[in-house]
């Protein structure tokens, strides 16, 4: 399958709740944190729903 790297590029200090949590599902949690993640429609919902404080670099 195809896999995504997210990168976190902004803090989650003073997002909402709902913000902080999706950051941690998908696996970051500090500034210039990566992670590789199997491309899917869910995981794409909840970069779409951060997509201010990440970074998206496709595989």
């Amino acid at each position: 399958m195809a896999k995504i790297v997210v990168k976190q590029v902004k803090s989650t200090i003073g997002r909402p709740e709902a913000q902080v949590k999706i950051v941690k599902a998908l696996g970051l949690g500090r500034i210039g944190k990566t992670k590789e993640i199997t491309d899917s429609e869910s995981v794409r919902g909840m970069v779409a729903k951060v997509s201010h404080l990440v970074e998206i670099v496709e595989k």
